[in-house]
């Protein structure tokens, strides 16, 4: 609609001038005049305008109805000067040739700057697909290199664990033995449930150790996450309460997901025990909402009222060892990553603008294969 009425007020401006120059020059009269040979050069103004406003079409229709307009002139006036009417024949001449070449010249350039903006926009998309592209190999070389962190962990950790773990037993059964041989008013007790404690702690670390070491199934598994979901929320309440947190769940039914139902249990328990204790000082609001978007991702989101996390810590949170915690082993959130990925699921952690962290955790529906996941986080 704006094009065409641009058009149109081109249109009606030609029309004007050329009306406009023909009545100055019917006004002026004939040779005698001083001013009609000024006069019939203003003719090639709304002929070069046309032929630049509408190439070559343009150009020549001008140049046709202005010699239209001309011929009167040449018509009385034929015969009485030969010399002069030799010369306004060479100038309806003049009109037409003009109009051609400033419609031609107008064409090239048009269809040359069509062509430069053609191959703009193909230069514009490329470098889009390129920029995709670099993003997308920066991205798989950093899952690359968590993935060979994990790997060489879940070796290390596969080797000494099990080491580990025997003189653990030891000590604690004998820590055990010692407790009971005291007396519960003892000063003694206190020291031997201390090292209980520490035992059960070292075991745990361990413990978290042996789930970098263990492979992941190869035998596509599916989980309800509504069903395990609520069990794992009805075991934090308590813990919740205790850490000041109000603990917010829109409960909806979610389809079944590609993933082990133990494994994910882990995984809901890891993301809403960080999330409480990321509150644990000034108390706050843990929000987990549900949904299936447009490409049937089955998201969960985890959204608290905490800190946050630091800008520069954000690409580092699924590192293995990583923490912020003084007494933290920074493997939670490693093992969370590796479960979810394993799983062909994604996780990604950010900063919610009103405060606080989130988690949204995409997992692929049971109904799909795992391979057709992106698994990335």
């Amino acid at each position: 609609m704006g094009q065409n009425r641009a058009e149109q007020i081109k249109i009606v401006t030609l029309a004007a001038l050329i009306l406009l120059i023909a009545l100055l020059h019917w006004l002026s009269g004939f040779q005698e005049s001083p001013y009609y040979g000024v006069i019939c050069r203003f003719y090639y103004l709304p002929i070069i305008l046309a032929g630049i406003w509408f190439a070559l079409r343009g150009g020549m229709a001008a140049a046709l109805i202005i010699s239209v307009v001309f011929a009167p002139h040449l018509m009385f006036q034929w015969g009485q000067v030969p010399l002069e009417n030799l010369n306004q024949a060479l100038e309806v001449l003049a009109f037409n040739v003009t109009g051609f070449v400033t419609g031609l010249l107008s064409l090239r350039i048009h269809r040359q700057r069509q062509r430069a903006e053609k191959n703009m926009q193909q230069l514009a998309d490329s470098y889009a697909k390129l920029r995709e592209q670099a993003d997308m190999i920066v991205e798989i070389e950093d899952q690359l290199r968590r993935a060979d962190r994990l790997t060489a962990l879940g070796e290390l950790s596969a080797g000494m664990a099990h080491e580990i773990r025997n003189p653990l037993g030891s000590i604690r059964g004998t820590a055990e033995i010692l407790q009971d041989a005291l007396k519960d008013n003892s000063r003694y007790a206190e020291f031997g449930q201390i090292l209980l404690n520490e035992v059960d702690r070292l075991n745990q670390v361990v413990e978290d150790f042996l789930s970098f070491a263990r492979p992941a199934d190869p035998q596509q598994k599916h989980f309800y996450p509504t069903r395990v979901l609520h069990e794992v929320v009805h075991l934090c309440r308590q813990q919740a309460l205790k850490s000041h947190v109000e603990l917010l769940w829109d409960e909806q039914e979610l389809p079944a997901a590609v993933g082990d139902e133990a494994q994910f249990k882990q995984v809901f328990l890891n993301l809403i025990l960080n999330a409480l204790q990321a509150m644990v000082e000034q108390g706050g609001q843990l929000q987990i909402s549900s949904w299936e978007d447009s490409e049937r991702w089955i998201v969960l989101s985890f959204s608290d009222t905490g800190p946050g996390i630091a800008a520069e810590d954000l690409d580092r949170v699924f590192n293995p060892f990583f923490t912020t915690k003084d007494d933290g082993t920074g493997l939670g959130l490693a093992i969370t990553y590796r479960i979810v990925n394993n799983h062909c699921g994604r996780i990604r952690a950010v900063n919610r603008p009103e405060g606080g962290a989130q988690f949204i955790l995409s997992l692929t529906p049971a109904d799909q294969s795992c391979g057709s996941g992106d698994g990335d986080g």
